[in-house]
C-alpha cells in the first residue's frame, strides 16, 4: 500500500498564521507518507520548506498566489494509477468540473487532484475522479470557499483506492472515507 498526503491552499502568512493544531497532529501522527502532494498556494517559501519534510517524494504545483518556481501541472504514477495534479486556477468559474475534466483528459489521467476552491470535494464527473483537499487552513477564497480546514490521506494499492477526508467544522473534526475499486477509476 502507498500512503499519500494530499493538501492545498495554506495561504500562510497572507490569510492564515498556521495549520489548525488538530490537522497538524493528524499529519504528523500518520507519518511516514510514501508521497505528499500539494495542489498550490503555499504563498510563502517556509510553508513549501515544511511541506518538503513530510515525505521523501513530494509533488507540488504552483498556485495563482505562489511566487515559487513550481510547475503548473504534474502527472504522478502511484502504483500504475496516473494522477494529475494542478491548482485549478486554469478554469473559470472555480471548480468547473467540465473544464477540469478536459484538462484531466489532455493529461491522460483518470484522477485529477486540484485546489483553488478551498472546499473539500471527492466526486466522479464523467470518466474522471475529481479530488480537492480544500484548504488546510480553512481560509476564504475568491469565491468564498467552505471556510472549513480540510485535508486528505489517500491509500492506494493494486485493487483499491481509499480517500480519508478530514474536515474541521465548528471546532469538531469530521472524517469521511471514500473507497473505490481500481476498476472504477
Amino acid at each position: 500500500m502507498i500512503k499519500v498526503l494530499v493538501i492545498s491552499d495554506a495561504h500562510i502568512h497572507d490569510r492564515a498564521d498556521e495549520i489548525p493544531k488538530i490537522l497538524d497532529e493528524i499529519i504528523h501522527n500518520n507519518k511516514p507518507y510514501d508521497i505528499a502532494m500539494y495542489a498550490g498556494d503555499f504563498t510563502d517559501e517556509d510553508v513549501y520548506s515544511w511541506f518538503k519534510t513530510l515525505s521523501s517524494r513530494t509533488y507540488a504545483v504552483q498556485g495563482n498566489m505562489d511566487y515559487l518556481d513550481l510547475p503548473e501541472k504534474l502527472v504522478i504514477d502511484v502504483k500504475n494509477l496516473k494522477i494529475g495534479l494542478i491548482h485549478g486556477h486554469q478554469v473559470r468559474p472555480r471548480g468547473n468540473l467540465e473544464q477540469l475534466s478536459t484538462i484531466a483528459n489532455k493529461l491522460g489521467v483518470k484522477m485529477l487532484i486540484s485546489g483553488h476552491t478551498h472546499s473539500l470535494l471527492v466526486m466522479r464527473y464523467g470518466n474522471i475522479l475529481h479530488v480537492n483537499p480544500g484548504s488546510i487552513t480553512g481560509v476564504w477564497s475568491g469565491s468564498g470557499g467552505s471556510m472549513r480546514p480540510s485535508m486528505i490521506i489517500m491509500n492506494v494499492n493494486e485493487h483499491t483506492l481509499e480517500l480519508v477526508c478530514y474536515e474541521l467544522y465548528r471546532g469538531k473534526l469530521e472524517e469521511k472515507i471514500y473507497k473505490f475499486s481500481r476498476d472504477e477509476i
